[in-house]
């Protein structure tokens, strides 16, 4: 192969791989890879669950900090009623994510930038990212992220069936 023809097949090969990369450019799975989202967390050290939503969070490219105590005081400190409580408490882009929240719900959480102080899934919904294992026999129940307010209120942002 001479030097001409090694350089058109490897032009050719960075067009092509270039032109995939320009097709997830816009999406939020994308973004967040690109950017690399810092997302803190606070959890019980033993919790397997709040491990599996770490992984899937960092499965949509956010880059995850752990800290295995103290997911009670952060809530409380970031201003979060214990009624929207779950097992682990999250901060990113400034806003409070709590318990089983999916990364698309984060996502579109940091692309609206909404006046809240974040997103909250309440309790441990089976089904939920982090709550969707094997041990769960593909059993899925219905649950809201929930958008909630600076003065405690909140609203569905998003419904999972």
């Amino acid at each position: 192969m001479s030097t001409n023809d090694l350089r058109r097949r490897q032009f050719g090969q960075w067009a092509i791989a270039g032109g995939l990369g320009l097709l997830t450019l816009g999406s939020p799975r994308a973004q967040a890879r690109r950017e690399g989202v810092a997302v803190e967390v606070w959890k019980d050290a033993s919790c397997g669950c709040c491990g599996d939503w770490i992984t899937h969070m960092e499965k949509n490219g956010f880059k995850i900090t752990v800290h295995d105590t103290g997911n009670n005081a952060v809530r409380a400190r970031l201003g979060l009623p214990t009624k929207y409580g779950s097992c682990h408490t999250a901060l990113v882009g400034g806003y409070v994510v709590e318990g089983h929240v999916p990364a698309s719900d984060v996502q579109r959480l940091l692309r609206e930038k909404p006046q809240a102080l974040g997103l909250a899934v309440p309790g441990m919904p089976i089904g939920s990212p982090g709550m969707d294992g094997a041990v769960y026999g593909g059993r899925r129940d219905r649950y809201d992220t929930l958008l909630v307010s600076r003065d405690g209120s909140s609203r569905v942002f998003q419904s999972h069936a």
